[in-house]
């Protein structure tokens, strides 16, 4: 360490004792600029301003990895070293900042910052990334230029920037969106040709205008239905889809993920494409589709611009197949999604959710099933249609929708088993790709997964509906595809 101290110093005396050509002009102002990241907030307004939808990402993730550096700097760092700052004696005059920093030394927040900012870009955007790093460098280099830092302060702000970073893309990964192929479907002019049903009791109640309403004003030669509670949606939204077909025109639909999903089959039986209009809580496919409301699906119905995505399959209790959308899974899942169904309507969805995953990790018990001719106790079986990035135990978002596979992911329960559920939550286990490499979870795609061994009064949820499930089931990528209607890009 002594050595080591040494060598900080004389390396601060050498870059000191130099002189640099044009150095004295810019470095003094750079390092200025960077106080308190102004100089950053600057380039992520340039690259909102400038970049469109992507740029407005990469701002985002090099100023949130911006904060997390900061923040680790400012409470952890400058108060467990205690470094005393540079003495500046060899420091030209003319070099020196007009106000000297009165924290301490170690680490360069400056650096951090920088460090931070350029790697969440480059992370997200690596052209952007790369053409800031001279920028980043500068700023870094000013700190030992400046006086204002050693170069080991330096070195640990850059390596504590560019580590928050990374930590930043491990809560929230880049999106690499691929779009599914584009298929053909009608242009609808005014909806012309298009059997919409809404599904009122989906959702939270519309305010200033009910959702049917604002369907009629988008697609005024639509035809829109109204279902409540005291009708058999599966059979009207089945109607609905011979209407459509006997029409040469679409079936839409506005609901949950739950009514998309029996939309979804309506549409493959009588081969028509769907128009989903975002209408529940979470709105996984609209999401996934970039459908922000109703307007996107009405513009694109319109156009007639449509993707072929892909539909997944498993057998019921009654031996027939059940199409999802979005999501399967046995386990923890299934009775979070009843709590959280049977509290909402009292305390709200997000509230439900949170206190339903307090409940369920006290109350579930683990669930014995075969998988791959093994017996397995586990807490969770989840199979995505088509691979899903995630945050811990929660599937957010697909970037593909047409990949050709199903996400596995497996939650073991063994020793210890609402510990090894906690572990596997906190560390992200089920975000992971690849195989299987933990005792707690395992990770594979599949184009099929047989599972074997299911105890009377087991449950399985898919697409938000929690159902009975059989003794034994396949769960498959189906041969047919869905034609839904999207925004372009």
């Amino acid at each position: 360490m002594r050595r080591l101290l040494k060598w900080d110093r004389q390396l601060f005396g050498q870059v000191a004792a130099t002189r640099w050509p044009g150095a004295d002009a810019v470095l003094p102002r750079l390092s200025r600029a960077a106080n308190h990241g102004v100089l950053w907030m600057g380039a992520a307004a340039a690259l909102a301003a400038a970049g469109g939808k992507p740029g407005r990402r990469a701002a985002l993730r090099g100023l949130g990895s911006l904060a997390l550096a900061s923040a680790v700097v400012n409470t952890v760092g400058k108060h467990a070293v205690g470094r005393p700052r540079p003495v500046l004696d060899a420091v030209p005059l003319i070099r020196r900042l007009h106000r000297q920093p009165f924290t301490t030394s170690f680490p360069s927040g400056h650096s951090a910052s920088a460090a931070a900012f350029t790697a969440g870009v480059l992370l997200e955007t690596p052209a952007w990334g790369l053409a800031l790093v001279p920028l980043a460098a500068a700023v870094a280099f000013s700190r030992v230029y400046t006086g204002a830092h050693y170069p080991s302060d330096v070195l640990a702000g850059v390596a504590v920037g560019a580590g928050a970073a990374l930590a930043v893309r491990g809560l929230v990964p880049e999106r690499r969106d691929t779009a599914p192929p584009r298929a053909e479907a009608p242009a609808l002019n005014a909806g012309e040709g298009l059997t919409v049903v809404v599904n009122t009791a989906s959702g939270v109640p519309e305010i200033l205008m009910p959702a049917a309403d604002q369907l009629r004003l988008l697609l005024p030669k639509a035809r829109v239905l109204e279902a409540t509670e005291d009708d058999d949606l599966a059979a009207l939204l089945d109607e609905a889809a011979r209407a459509a077909a006997e029409d040469g025109g679409a079936l839409g639909v506005h609901g949950g993920d739950g009514t998309i999903n029996t939309a979804a089959a309506a549409a493959t039986r009588h081969h028509v494409p769907l128009a989903v209009f975002p209408g529940g809580t979470r709105n996984h496919l609209s999401v996934d589709l970039g459908i922000r409301d109703l307007g996107d699906t009405a513009a694109a119905v319109q156009a007639g611009h449509a993707a072929a995505i892909d539909l997944a399959t498993f057998q019921g209790a009654d031996g027939e197949p059940v199409l999802f959308v979005n999501t399967f899974s046995i386990g923890a899942y299934p009775e979070l999604v009843r709590v959280r169904e049977r509290w909402s309507r009292r305390l709200g969805s997000w509230p439900a959710s949170v206190l339903a995953a307090v409940h369920v990790l006290r109350t579930a018990e683990p669930v014995e099933i075969t998988l791959g001719g093994r017996p397995r106790r586990i807490w969770l079986l989840f199979a995505g249609n088509c691979a899903y990035r995630s945050v811990g135990l929660a599937p957010l978002r697909r970037t593909d929708l047409a990949d050709g596979t199903l996400d596995v992911r497996v939650v073991d329960a063994g020793p210890y088993p609402r510990s090894r559920l906690v572990a596997a939550a906190l560390t992200g286990g089920l975000g992971r790709k690849g195989s299987a490499g933990s005792p707690v979870y395992t990770a594979v795609r599949r184009r099929s997964l047989r599972v074997g061994g299911l105890h009377p009064g087991t449950r399985l949820a898919y697409d938000g509906e929690v159902a009975a499930a059989p003794e034994e089931l396949t769960i498959r990528k189906s041969q047919r595809g869905l034609v839904v209607y999207r925004p372009q890009r």
